[in-house]
């Protein structure tokens, strides 16, 4: 409707917004000044998007809020999209329970239901997220299978001792025992950071099984074996005299040279199911050499 305030020049208001009761422009002469209500129409676009809607879905449903019963066209004018965008959308909304029908033959016009329904779309989308969550669940072990089986082996470095500590950290996701050859450079070159890890797998149940040189330094943590969780097996010193440490578990194998500030994290179901047999041979060979220096 619209009702003029003045002759000479002509001013009027469009009061065509049912949303507000606002104006929705101010008239002068053959200009246009755009006022408050545009911006609220805009607000509520980017509400309707966050809670589903499509950009386009959220123009139409709200035309069809402020215009009431009104013909594709007239819908695809309001909307600023073309009229077979326009057919799809409002055929969509009707699908979604939040526009109608009015009418049949070749003109067709349609409104939106009352907003209130608005709740019914959000409760049918999170009833489908939740359907399409448990379907990934169920998805998931046939995924993983095909994955593996195509899976390459991912070898990702670690340089400098904040690097190595993440490398390390690796260990403490594992799902089985951890089997290693170690020796005592990681404690040598971070004393305190080793005192920590072992709190750290020793608090998640985690255990470790080792061939360790036999040293005086070594010994200290063989004497803790049962309170840390760990099984060991030492060889004379110059049987296994090595600077590096490997952990092999589930599907990788770390390799850590603290001394040269560098961990190697290798991940490969072929490559740690080869080394953990590699290490019961070197496991029931160690037993030969248990506790001799």
């Amino acid at each position: 409707m619209w009702g003029c305030i003045d002759t000479k020049p002509c001013f009027c208001y469009n009061y065509g917004n049912k949303l507000t009761g606002a104006p929705t422009s101010l008239k002068l002469g053959s200009d246009f000044l755009e006022v408050g209500a545009p911006q609220l129409t805009m607000l509520n676009k980017k509400q309707l998007v966050e809670i589903g809607f499509t950009e386009k879905e959220a123009s139409v449903y709200l035309a069809l809020l402020e215009m009431g019963p009104s013909t594709v066209s007239e819908i695809g004018r309001q909307a600023k999209i073309n009229r077979t965008t326009g057919y799809d959308i409002v055929e969509m909304l009707c699908s979604k329970g939040l526009a109608n029908a009015l009418g049949e033959g070749s003109i067709k016009k349609y409104t939106a239901e009352n907003p209130e329904k608005i709740i019914t779309f959000s409760q049918n989308k999170f009833q489908e997220a939740q359907g399409q969550l448990e379907a990934s669940k169920k998805l998931l072990p046939e995924l993983r299978s095909i994955f593996q089986k195509t899976e390459k082996p991912k070898v990702k470095f670690y340089e400098g001792r904040e690097e190595m500590k993440q490398a390390f950290e690796e260990t403490l996701t594992a799902k089985e025992t951890i089997v290693a050859y170690g020796s005592e450079a990681m404690d040598e070159v971070l004393p305190e950071y080793t005192d920590k890890y072992i709190k750290l797998r020793v608090a998640k149940g985690i255990h470790a099984k080792g061939i360790v040189p036999n040293t005086i330094g070594i010994q200290k943590f063989i004497s803790k074996n049962k309170e840390q969780l760990r099984e060991t097996r030492s060889v004379p010193a110059n049987k296994l005299d090595i600077d590096i440490e490997m952990d092999i578990f589930d599907n990788k194998v770390i390799i850590a040279s603290w001394k040269e500030n560098l961990a190697i994290l290798i991940e490969s179901q072929k490559i740690a199911d080869a080394q953990k047999k590699i290490f019961e041979l070197a496991w029931e060979g160690a037993g030969k050499y248990q506790g001799k220096k």
